[in-house]
C-alpha cells in the first residue's frame, strides 16, 4: 500500500541528503576571511554567516539553510499533490518540514538521512494526529446501550465495515445488535441481513420505504429490553447534496442521539473522500472516519488528508475483505509504512 508516495519520500530523503553532501565539500573549504570579501544573503532563522563558519571550522558541522533544500522541498510538495494529499495539508507538512530542518546542525561526513526522517515524522504526525479518540475506551465507559451511527456515500464499504465492527465487539464479549436503517436502497437489507446471520447477531428491519429512524428506535428499545451493549445503526448511503436523505438522517440523530457517527468512505477515493468528508462533517458532524480499501491505495493522500480536514480522527483502516481486516488506526503505524521504503 501507498507505494507511489513512500517511493517519492524516498526520493526526497535521498536528494536532501546528496544535496547536503555536496554542500559539505564545498564548505569545508571555507575560510573565515571569506565571510569579510563575500557578502551571504542570511537564509531563514538568521542563520549568520560567521556561525556557519565557525560550525564547520570549529565544531566540524553543517547548519542546513534555506537554499539547501528549497528544491526538494518543492519536489516533495509536488510529489504530494500527485498522490491526493489536500493542498492544504501539503502546505502544513512542507511548513513543518522547513521549520525542523532549517538551522539544523549535523557532524561532517554524517549522513543526513534520520534528521530528513524526524523531520517528515514530525510533519506527518502533525497532520494525522487530531482529536484522538478511543473507540474501544468509548465502548467500554459509555452508558448502554451504546448507539454507533454509520454515515457515507454507496459503494464505500460501509454496509461491510459494520460488519467488520460487529465482529470485532462480539470477540470483546459486547453483545450488539445492528439496526438496518437502510430502507432506501434495493437489497440492502438483505446485506446487512447476510453479515448478521455470518456472525450470529440479531437484526431488527423493516420494510423497504419505511422510516429508518423507526427503524433505529426499534433497535434502541430492543437493546434496552435485552441488556444488549451496543446498536450498530446502518444508514443509506447518500451524497451530502440529497437534501430528502440528509433531513432522513438528522432525524435518525434526533429521534436516538447517537453516541458516536463514524463517517466510513474508500482510500482510493483520495480527494474526493476528503471532499465527501469535508461536506458531511458540515451537515452532520461525525465523531470519526474508517476508511476502507486502504490495501489497495497507492497513493495515500487520503489517509493523510481527512483528519486534518476535518478535524476529526481516522478510528480504524480496511486492510481487506475478511471480518477480521480492520485495523485500529495508529499514526506511528501509517507513519512507518510511509517512510520505509
Amino acid at each position: 500500500m501507498f507505494e507511489s508516495l513512500k517511493k517519492k519520500i524516498g526520493k526526497f530523503k535521498k536528494s536532501v541528503d546528496e544535496i547536503i553532501l555536496t554542500q559539505e565539500k564545498k564548505e569545508v573549504t571555507i575560510k573565515e576571511t571569506t565571510s569579510k570579501e563575500t557578502p551571504v544573503k542570511r537564509p531563514v532563522k538568521n542563520i549568520k554567516v560567521k556561525d556557519k563558519i565557525k560550525s564547520i571550522i570549529v565544531d566540524r558541522e553543517i547548519i542546513i539553510d534555506e537554499k539547501t533544500i528549497k528544491e526538494p522541498l518543492l519536489e516533495l510538495e509536488m510529489a504530494l499533490l500527485e498522490s491526493d494529499v489536500a493542498i492544504d495539508v501539503a502546505e502544513e507538512i512542507i511548513s513543518t518540514i522547513q521549520t525542523d530542518l532549517i538551522g539544523t546542525k549535523r557532524k561532517l561526513r554524517e549522513r543526513s538521512e534520520n534528521i530528513v526522517e524526524d523531520a517528515l515524522k514530525d510533519a506527518l504526525l502533525k497532520v494525522v494526529s487530531f482529536n484522538p479518540l478511543d473507540f474501544d475506551e468509548v465502548i467500554n465507559v459509555a452508558e448502554k446501550p451504546v448507539h454507533i451511527v454509520f454515515i457515507g456515500v454507496n459503494g464505500t464499504g460501509k454496509t461491510t465495515t459494520i460488519a467488520k465492527i460487529a465482529d470485532r465487539l462480539k470477540k470483546q464479549n459486547h453483545s450488539v445488535v445492528i439496526a438496518a436503517a437502510d430502507t432506501f436502497r434495493a437489497g440492502a437489507i438483505e446485506q446487512i441481513e447476510h453479515h448478521a446471520e455470518k456472525l450470529g447477531i440479531k437484526i431488527i428491519k423493516h420494510q423497504q420505504g419505511a422510516d429508518p429512524a423507526a427503524v433505529a428506535y426499534d433497535s434502541i428499545e430492543y437493546a434496552k429490553a435485552r441488556h444488549i451493549d451496543v446498536v450498530l445503526t446502518d444508514t443509506a448511503g447518500r451524497m451530502h447534496t440529497n437534501i430528502n436523505l440528509m433531513d432522513q438522517l438528522k432525524k435518525i440523530c434526533r429521534i436516538t442521539p447517537p453516541d458516536l457517527v463514524i463517517f466510513v468512505d474508500e482510500a482510493i477515493a483520495g480527494n474526493d473522500a476528503v471532499e465527501r468528508a469535508t461536506l458531511f462533517n458540515k451537515t452532520v458532524p461525525f465523531n470519526g472516519s474508517i476508511l476502507t480499501k486502504i490495501d489497495a491505495d497507492a497513493k495515500g493522500g487520503a489517509a493523510i488528508s481527512i483528519a486534518h480536514a476535518t478535524s476529526k480522527p481516522i478510528l480504524f483502516l480496511g486492510t481487506g475483505q475478511e471480518y477480521k481486516d480492520l485495523e485500529k488506526f495508529n499514526p506511528d503505524w501509517l507513519i512507518k509504512r510511509l517512510l520505509t521504503t
